[in-house]
């Protein structure tokens, strides 16, 4: 079987892990990584979710953070901020550094970030393949209005710097609209038996890999079925800020809600959690396959019983 996943950062590197427990052997996951969150900080470029899904299954991931890597130590950061050289809101480690570098010098080369990606999880061998949804530079940007007035920030800014405690007014996937899937993109969906949106952000993770011109039709277009589980339990983000980025798109942070912004155009299918069971039936009538399950990922045995249940409402869906 050959499931594609359209993945984000921590949520969908985990899900991913769950993913990898569940499949048969034989089986082929390929993921399209977000690369809307992608920042360029002291000459690098950073590329936060493709990272976190490359150290997540590669065993490299700081567990408790859920992001960057373990034993990480700080002297560079230390010394820049020594040397006054910001921005120290976001925080590299030395570890982290050396994956950035690798990543810059080969695009200075002349290599696309498809292939960089491809060489970066030689070292790592996740398990999966892994693909940008685009080479092409895409940066996910928030419109906001602060005591500076109306501006728009890069997300990484909006979330880590300023903890999303100003509203959200717009996001703004920036280049999104003019870029290219990655190659092996298209190809992969046209040729998926499942296609699985992971609890990613369904706004700027998911939504962004969607805004590239060409992946949406693509997934609305194939054969597979397609099989959503929710980032809403209860009312609220397991964890992030996906309450704030939603209610920029006139959305509710309500499990059937997410179900219908995606649509039955592209969703056959969708996972809440038991939580919100009563969410079910609304979401049917909205034409969308629904079932309730655990959708809390506890541990890697949790998150694995999440992925079966999706690959058997997909099951059901496909009949």
């Amino acid at each position: 079987m050959r499931i594609v996943a359209l993945a984000g950062g921590i949520g969908g590197a985990r899900f991913l892990r769950g993913l990898k427990e569940a499949v048969a052997p034989g089986d082929e996951i390929t993921v399209i990584g977000n690369t809307g969150d992608d920042i360029h900080l002291f000459g690098l470029k950073v590329c936060p979710d493709l990272d976190t899904v490359m150290y997540t299954l590669g065993g490299g991931i700081h567990e408790e953070q859920g992001w960057g890597r373990a034993d990480e130590t700080w002297s560079v950061k230390e010394e820049m901020k020594a040397y006054g050289v910001g921005p120290d809101w976001f925080g590299l480690g030395d570890r982290d550094f050396a994956t950035h570098i690798v990543r810059t010098q080969m695009i200075s080369a002349g290599y696309p970030l498809s292939a960089v990606t491809e060489a970066l999880c030689h070292r790592w061998q996740p398990g999966v393949r892994l693909i940008p949804m685009s080479d092409d530079r895409v940066e996910t940007h928030v419109r906001i209005t602060d005591e500076q007035g109306s501006r728009a920030v890069h997300f990484q800014e909006y979330w880590v710097r300023l903890h999303a405690e100003v509203a959200a007014e717009a996001i703004v996937p920036v280049g999104a609209d003019t870029a290219k899937p990655a190659p092996g993109v298209l190809e992969a969906i046209a040729e998926a038996d499942v296609i699985l949106f992971p609890p990613s952000n369904p706004v700027v993770s998911v939504g962004t890999i969607l805004a590239v011109p060409g992946i949406r039709r693509a997934v609305a277009d194939a054969a597979a079925p397609v099989v959503g589980l929710s980032p809403i339990i209860g009312g609220a983000p397991v964890r992030g800020m996906a309450d704030k980025v939603l209610a920029a798109v006139g959305v509710e942070a309500e499990a059937g809600a997410v179900a219908r912004h995606y649509g039955s155009d592209l969703l056959d299918g969708w996972l809440v959690d038991t939580a919100d069971e009563s969410a079910v039936a609304a979401v049917e009538e909205a034409g969308i396959r629904c079932r309730a399950v655990p959708l809390l990922m506890t541990d890697v045995p949790a998150t694995a019983a999440m992925a079966r249940a999706a690959l058997q409402l997909a099951a059901e869906v496909r009949g």
